[in-house]
Parts: C-alpha cells; sequence; structure tokens
C-alpha cells in the first residue's frame, strides 16, 4: 500500500497524541504532553508548531504510520530560515522503508513553502545509537561548535524575578 503524506489538522489531535505517547514509549521518557496542549498550540490562532502525517491504507479506514512535528527557526548567521524537527516517529512496521527519511522530506518541503526554510535541525539522544546512526545516513552532522542549554519553567520563573 501507497503511504500518503498530509499536514495534520485539529481533527487529527488523537491520532497525533497517539503517536507522540508511542514515540516517548519508544525513547524511554515519559510524556506529559496532552491533546488539549497539542490542540492550543498547533491548532488554535496562532499555531507554533506544524505536523506531517504519514498514512496507508484506504483514506475511509487510513492508519498512521509516521508523524514529523516541526517548527520555524531563523539563523542570523546563515541569514535564513530552517526548520526544527522536534518529534519524528515512524511505526515499529514501518521502519527500513525509508518513511524517515520521506517525512524528513515532507518537512523540508513544507519549511520551504511557508517560511524558504534552507535547513533542517534537529536533536538525537546520544543512548540512541539507531536514530544517530539513521540521521548520519542522511547526512546529519553533530554540532561540534554548539552546546544545547535550556531553562526549565522554574528556571523561567527565576528569570523573569517571580518565586
Amino acid at each position: 500500500m501507497e503511504v500518503r503524506f498530509r499536514n495534520a489538522t485539529a481533527e487529527d489531535v488523537p491520532a497525533l497524541q497517539k503517536a507522540l505517547e508511542h514515540l516517548s514509549a519508544d525513547l524511554g521518557d515519559t510524556h506529559h504532553g496532552t491533546e488539549a496542549d497539542l490542540l492550543r498550540a498547533g491548532f488554535g490562532d496562532d499555531p507554533i508548531f506544524g505536523a506531517i502525517l504519514a498514512e496507508d491504507g484506504p483514506p475511509s479506514a487510513a492508519r498512521m504510520v509516521g508523524v514529523s512535528v516541526f517548527t520555524p527557526l531563523f539563523s542570523t548567521m546563515r541569514g535564513a530560515a530552517g526548520v526544527y524537527v522536534s518529534d519524528l516517529w515512524v511505526s515499529e512496521d514501518m521502519r527500513g522503508q525509508k518513511l524517515g527519511q520521506r517525512l524528513l522530506t515532507a518537512v523540508l518541503e513544507e519549511g520551504r513553502r511557508r517560511w524558504q526554510a534552507k535547513f533542517l535541525k534537529l536533536n538525537v539522544y546520544d543512548i540512541s545509537e539507531d536514530s544517530r546512526r539513521f540521521y548520519e545516513r542522511l547526512g546529519f552532522a553533530p554540532v561540534i561548535t554548539e552546546t544545547e542549554m535550556k531553562l526549565d519553567e522554574a528556571g523561567c520563573a527565576a528569570l523573569r524575578g517571580e518565586r
């Protein structure tokens, strides 16, 4: 069966949530996001992410077999927009069929359409050797001149002077 790609809509939130829960489980993470979070952040008045779905089966009974969640970013150094891929999940039975590569290509094309994106960026867990090899086969390379840093919710409150 041929896999179809499309942009997620608000009606897809339950299936998107399930796919992201599978991704968290695959990574050994606790999944904290909810359907309400996805609906508000991705499909409200000012969406802050997009998602591409990969489906197989007849349209009337389509099965989600992959998903990628992405956001825009801008690099002043490059003078160009890019796409940050925050989540990429492929169902276990579809792995090894280049579906992840096709999802990333669909995200890049959507980023080019929306923001004239010229590059992709993502993070990969250090302990996920299979994922790292997958991305390296596609040409992704570690950025050794950067260290990812983040400020958690408590840190943000402290930065704002809140206790």
